[in-house]
């Protein structure tokens, strides 16, 4: 069995987001899931949850267009 990766404080980890604006603490090693992008790290992962405690403001998913200026 392999260990958690989220079980090592040093390990190296991305803060991702989707189009609902909700992120993710996700090993660095790993392939990033579909609809998924990087907006921060790779970082030891208590530096990833330092950021994601200083920029997720709310956790309620946002409309995917909220943030595109084509809608209308």
């Amino acid at each position: 069995m392999q260990p958690n990766p989220f079980d090592d404080p040093q390990q190296d980890c991305l803060v991702l987001i989707n189009a609902y604006q909700q992120y993710s603490l996700w090993p660095a090693f790993r392939a990033l899931p579909a609809g998924w992008r990087s907006v921060f790290g790779p970082r030891p992962q208590a530096e990833c949850l330092n950021w994601l405690n200083a920029n997720w403001r709310d956790i309620r998913p946002a409309h995917p267009t909220a943030n595109r200026s084509d809608h209308v």
